[in-house]
Formats: C-alpha cells, structure tokens, sequence
C-alpha cells in the first residue's frame, strides 16, 4: 500500500456502532442540533452585515476621492469658482453623511461595532481626508474630531438615537492623508506661480507633523507609516520653499517645478519613526 493510500485511511474519521445509532436516531429538535443551527444563523449574519459594510466603505472611498480631485481644481480659479467647487463638495460631503456612513451605523445599531471596525475603517479615513480638506480650502482650518463625530450622530423615524463608531485613531490617520493632499496642493500652486500659498501650506504641514512626532506609538505599525509619509511629504514641500527662496530671483516662477521634480529628495529613514 502507497504511504499516500496509507495517509488518507487515517485521516478518515473512524465511526463506531454506538454512534452510527445516536446519529441515525438524531432527530430535529435535538438540543444539540438547534444550538448548532443557531450559531449557523448568527454566523451567517455577522458575515452578510461584514460584507454590505465592507461594500458602503468601499462607495465611500470611491466618492471621497472623487470629492478630493474635485477640490484640487481650485487651485487656479476665481474666487468665485473656488468657492462654487468648495459648496459642491460640501453637498457631496453631506450625501456621505447622510447616506453611506448612515447606513454603516444602522447595520451597526445594537451591535459590537468594534468587530466591524475592519470593514469601514478605510472609507472613513478617506473621508476624513476629504472633508478636512474641503474645510482647508474653504476657510484654512481643520475639523477636530468632536466636530466631525458630532456630524455622526444619527436619529431613527421613531426618535430613537444611535451612532457611527468614530475611534479617535480613524481621525489622525485620516489627518495624515489630508497632509498628502496638501503636498499636491502646494506643487500645484506653484505650477501656476503662487508662491506665497507654498510656504503657507509647508508650515502647516510642519505644524502636523509636530503633533505626529508627539504621538507615536511603539508597536502600532499603520501609525508609523502614516507618519513617515507624512515626513517625506514634508520634506517634498520643504525642497519646494528652499528653491523659490534661493533660487526664485534667477529661475522663473513657471520652470520652478521642473527644476524642483527632477532634484533628488534625501532618502534617508528618520529613526524618529520606528
């Protein structure tokens, strides 16, 4: 006999005569079944909830980032048209609010929401990126986290008050990838020869930063990464306001980014970090 032959005679589950009898005389409403039955249900829910949150999550993205490039058309239009573009994307904000993100906190009504948190976390970050960002262009501040949590309280047609779960860390990861936005801003505006937004924006990404570099947290990878991102973001902005100070009086304002995109970025790791 082939020892492959010999492997699968024994793995197969040897039944004696005594329980070939208890499972011929299993009948429907045995304990044991029903209790079976119903961790079958309650699995099979948990996992449909997980998949229709993971799908809400993943049209939040889709919108956010759509609401985000709508945002960097700003960049060099009248006042006029900027400020029609910023009411645009606050009434797409809204939509999110009031649809998508609805939706994920009625699935999550009466449930460990902490279980699910997987699912949506993605989305939300995005849309934190993208309504922070439409609150920078609209006024130059950001949202802090009570004020966007407070856009997540939700109330049914019976009065009945519930919530979407806003951990405080969806919030800062989420500021982390507005900083990246605010990078693009800053390369953008100095495309079309606005350079005093440059430094404007660098130093409020420094300011950021200062505030990343207070909270890092040993062990927490995602954190890390957010933050070295946002470092090398920095550092993109910081080489953007070096060449418009020293080098603006003998190069063109409208050949400065080509100048500054083919300069080598210093690529050393900060250990500050990790």
């Amino acid at each position: 006999m082939s020892k492959a032959k010999t492997r699968n005679k024994r793995s197969k589950f040897a039944v004696g005569d005594k329980a070939k009898e208890t499972i011929e005389n299993l009948t429907e409403d045995n304990p044991v079944l029903l209790m079976f039955k119903e961790y079958t249900r309650t699995l099979d829910e948990k996992h449909d909830r997980y998949e229709r949150i993971v799908k809400l999550g993943r049209d939040i993205t889709i919108e956010s980032k759509r609401i985000i490039f709508l945002l960097h058309s700003t960049n060099a239009d009248l006042e006029s048209k900027r400020m029609q573009v910023v009411e645009e994307a606050e009434k797409r904000l809204k939509t999110v609010i009031d649809t998508n993100l609805k939706a994920i906190a009625f699935e999550l009504k009466d449930q460990d929401s902490y279980q699910y948190h997987k699912a949506y976390t993605c989305g939300l970050q995005e849309f934190i990126e993208a309504s922070t960002f439409c609150s920078y262009v609209k006024e130059e501040y950001v949202k802090d986290w009570n004020t966007m949590n407070s856009l997540l309280q939700y109330k049914t047609e019976e009065g009945e008050e519930f919530a979407l779960v806003f951990p405080q860390v969806d919030y800062i990861l989420g500021l982390g990838d507005f900083t990246g936005e605010l990078m693009r801003r800053c390369l953008n505006t100095l495309g079309v020869g606005n350079v005093g937004e440059c430094f404007k924006l660098c130093n409020f990404v420094r300011h950021i930063n200062t505030g990343f570099l207070g909270l890092m947290a040993p062990g927490y990878k995602e954190l890390s990464r957010k933050a070295y991102v946002l470092r090398q973001s920095l550092e993109k902005m910081e080489l953007v306001c070096y060449n418009i100070q020293i080098r603006g009086s003998e190069i063109p304002k409208h050949m400065l980014l080509s100048v500054i995109e083919s300069s080598d970025l210093n690529e050393n790791d900060d250990e500050g970090f990790y």
